[in-house]
């Protein structure tokens, strides 16, 4: 199990009783080790996929401690212990975490209360994520909210419309060249199991079938259906095939497997709202939070 940030912060800080300076990477190793993190929880990435969780962890434990001049950091990515963090070890605390760390103004002035609101409930109920986790769990507790409520709108509209967010949707993926050229093909085939064609490339050097089904969400998509559409693509010689619904596929159906050449894409609901978000369709921007970091090449650290 991974450890929480707080949990780190006492034995990062112990790892600096020393007084040497350590580098920030052999610290995180250190800390692997003694909280015995497998090398798959060592591979645990953040939900953006832009840093290991752990790591992530072991950072914000040093920036606390930090920010509560128990330690400095006399150069890039180098941790040194100070007085006051030597006086804290002196003590032989049970644990350093928030609640500990109020006692410091430079630290209340880092989270933004004042010493006399240091008692402040809302201190207290800091969570054992650090900013990033808090942040990106947000976000995608919002983005899976807002896949939700797409995916109602979708089920309520007419199989049309659907049929048209599915040429809007494959074009802006980058398939079929144009909206009006993607426009003809689907819903003309009238071959069965076939809902229509589209470009795999603006130059429409391969095709790819389609077929889309608007159902209502508990109305799964089963093994014969996908077996039926993998028939449809052989009579036309076919070997590409996209199979998108607004509802889901059975176990069954997803673990079909053309004996063929064929290669059968499968969208379900869920998969097809995660995919207008990202292509902005059906959705608007609200809010752009950028979050920014130092630019140590200005400063010309090396």
């Amino acid at each position: 199990m991974i450890p929480d940030y707080q949990s780190l912060m006492l034995p990062l800080l112990e790892k600096l009783a020393d007084k040497k300076e350590h580098v920030f990477r052999d610290l995180v190793e250190e800390l692997a080790e003694d909280f015995k993190v497998s090398e798959d929880e060592r591979k645990e990435l953040l939900p953006s996929g832009t840093q290991r969780i752990f790591d992530n962890r072991v950072g914000w434990a040093r920036t606390y401690l930090k920010k509560a001049g128990l330690i400095e950091s006399p150069k890039r990515g180098i941790s040194v212990i100070t007085e006051e963090g030597l006086g804290v070890l002196k003590k032989n605390p049970e644990h350093i975490n928030i609640a500990f760390l109020k006692q410091y103004t430079s630290f209340l002035e880092f989270i933004n209360l004042k010493p006399e609101d240091s008692t402040d409930v809302q201190v207290e109920e800091i969570t054992k994520e650090t900013p990033e986790e808090s942040l990106e769990g947000a976000y995608q507790r919002l983005r899976k909210s807002l896949a939700q409520d797409l995916l109602n709108k979708v089920i309520g509209l007419p199989p049309s419309f659907f049929e048209r967010l599915v040429v809007e949707l494959l074009v802006k993926m980058g398939y079929g060249g144009s909206i009006k050229d993607a426009g003809r093909a689907i819903g003309k085939s009238g071959d069965e199991g076939i809902d229509g064609t589209i470009k795999e490339d603006k130059l429409g050097l391969d095709i790819i079938y389609i077929q889309a089904k608007r159902w209502q969400i508990g109305n799964s998509v089963g093994r014969p259906e996908i077996q039926k559409f993998v028939g449809a693509l052989a009579g036309q010689g076919a070997k590409k095939g996209i199979f998108i619904t607004s509802s889901t596929f059975t176990n069954e159906a997803r673990d079909y497997s053309p004996k063929n050449e064929t290669k059968i894409v499968l969208i379900d609901g869920e998969r097809l709202a995660q995919l207008m978000i990202d292509h902005n369709i059906g959705v608007s921007t609200s809010n752009v939070y950028e979050i920014k970091k130092i630019d140590n090449d200005y400063f010309g650290e090396e």
